[in-house]
């Protein structure tokens, strides 16, 4: 009989797998997304390198430092 350690580890096993399933499926969704021109937050432009290099891009550098 699995001793409740056991149990317990297996379960942190299964929610750590869904939550990166998880986050998988939402950064090919993103991925997916064509980047703006302009920040959502504050407005400003965000620049073509930025654009090109992070597909699904929606915030300018300073906005998704201050997100992070």
């Amino acid at each position: 009989m699995p001793d409740f350690v056991d149990h317990a580890s297996s379960n942190e096993a299964k929610f750590t797998e869904m939550a990166i399933a998880s986050q998988l499926k939402r950064s090919v969704q993103t991925s997916q997304q064509e980047s703006v021109q302009e920040c959502v937050e504050c407005g400003e432009g965000i620049p073509e390198e930025r654009r090109v290099a992070i597909a699904g891009c929606r915030y300018c550098i300073s906005c998704q430092v201050e997100r992070e």
